[in-house]
């Protein structure tokens, strides 16, 4: 496989400043930085996006994240390895990547979950963080970026 064009990001700094950002932005409110790769990576599994699923477990590793638990991302309800507001974290990155898999894609008893876990700041940085995610697989899958390439 060949890339169309470069990322859309690195045509248009102006973008990439944008994205870059937005990602700052659930760090910046006190989200941990492991739970944005775990959410990072479910997303781009969802979304088959192959430059972030290879790249994301690369920062996670670097900032302490274990292999079984990168390996179980995939299976999180059914592992031991996620504490409850890991899973309604994981519960919401799935329901607001797969927006189109619903009548109500966002359902009632998941984003209650979230608020068990998260407050209002916390929870509206990780819907950003979902959603600056479900950019950028979009813009490496619709543009055919190339898995390695990006070396984080």
């Amino acid at each position: 496989m060949q890339e169309r064009m470069g990322n859309p990001a690195l045509v248009l700094p102006a973008a990439m400043q944008a994205l870059n950002a937005l990602s700052k932005v659930p760090v910046e409110t006190g989200l941990s930085p492991k739970l944005l790769e775990l959410v990072n990576l479910r997303a781009s599994q969802i979304n088959g996006c192959s430059v972030c699923v290879d790249g994301h477990p690369r920062i996670a590793k670097k900032l302490g994240e274990t292999d079984e638990r990168l390996f179980a991302i995939g299976a999180w309800r059914d592992s031991p390895y996620f504490s409850d507001a890991e899973r309604a974290a994981l519960a919401l990155t799935e329901a607001v990547t797969r927006i189109s898999d619903r009548a109500d894609p966002v359902p009632d008893d998941i984003w209650d979950e979230a608020t068990r876990h998260y407050d209002g700041r916390s929870l509206a940085a990780l819907v950003i963080a979902i959603a600056n995610i479900n950019v950028w697989n979009r813009l490496n899958i619709a543009t055919r970026q190339i898995a390695g390439a990006w070396k984080p």
